[in-house]
């Protein structure tokens, strides 16, 4: 055989060893175990809710919202964050996550799950780091920082040692907000994102918008509605919205207006 035949015959026997080896890759990943990366929840199986609070971990903002979901047949839980809820917001997710597995681990198809101001931040986070999208059926956020806000930003040159760690992770350019934008978690589950034009806290308040997700401005639901950061989880047209999210129907705002009751 001549030497250009040989040098054909070697590259063509790489060619083929290659594409055994992609095949053999293909089949041992199709055929392995854990979760598959690109498996979603069924959206017709909801599963219980999970709420994550704010900064600060106050839950009494979200009681009145579990409520109103346990009374349409759901179990709803606010989460308990790590200590004061300013730590680092890595402890928060581990949290959220350990009450997901919880969740499925006693027989649950999925959970869904509502975020309020950093609450929002964390479980954005969760999706990035932990499979949530394996986990959570859908997701729901009411006024939260996606791209981080200008307050903590100030608090951090202004006054640094009154801007504990969650604060710090919230300003915008913080690791985990990039860590957010570059993960595209808005596409990963069903997302709503609910803002106010009137929040004073998530500074702008278009930080709440997350690409990829269903971004919702309560003005436009409900045209005059004056609603502060602190109020969105109590305001009823909030309420309405999260209700049809989280409702059997997947997500869809359609017919919402003031004081939305959830869709049937």
């Amino acid at each position: 055989m001549s030497p250009r035949r040989r040098l054909l015959a070697a590259i063509l026997a790489l060619v083929v060893l290659v594409a055994v080896v992609v095949v053999g890759i293909r089949v041992a990943a199709s055929s392995g175990g854990g979760v598959d990366p690109v498996a979603r929840p069924a959206q017709d199986r909801p599963g219980p809710v999970l709420l994550v609070p704010g900064y600060g971990g106050s839950r009494d903002s979200l009681l009145q919202l579990a409520s109103r979901i346990e009374a349409t047949g759901r179990d709803a839980q606010v989460l308990r964050l790590v200590g004061d809820g300013t730590g680092d917001l890595s402890a928060q997710v581990e949290v959220l996550d350990a009450a997901a597995d919880a969740a499925l681990a006693a027989g649950a198809p999925s959970v869904d799950v509502v975020g309020y101001s950093a609450g929002g931040v964390v479980t954005g986070l969760w999706i990035s780091r932990d499979d949530g999208a394996a986990k959570a059926r859908r997701v729901v956020t009411m006024g939260s920082p996606l791209h981080g806000t200008s307050l903590a930003a100030l608090a951090l040159t202004q006054a640094p040692d009154a801007c504990p760690v969650a604060c710090r992770q919230l300003a915008p350019g913080s690791a985990e907000v990039t860590e957010l934008d570059r993960a595209h978690v808005g596409a990963a589950v069903p997302w709503l994102s609910i803002w106010t034009a009137d929040d004073e806290t998530s500074t702008p308040p278009e930080t709440a918008r997350l690409d990829g997700a269903t971004n919702v401005r309560v003005q436009d639901v409900c045209p005059g509605a004056r609603v502060g950061h602190s109020n969105l989880p109590r305001d009823a047209t909030v309420t309405g919205l999260v209700l049809r999210a989280i409702g059997p129907a997947p997500v869809d705002v359609a017919g919402a207006g003031c004081g939305a009751a959830p869709a049937r």
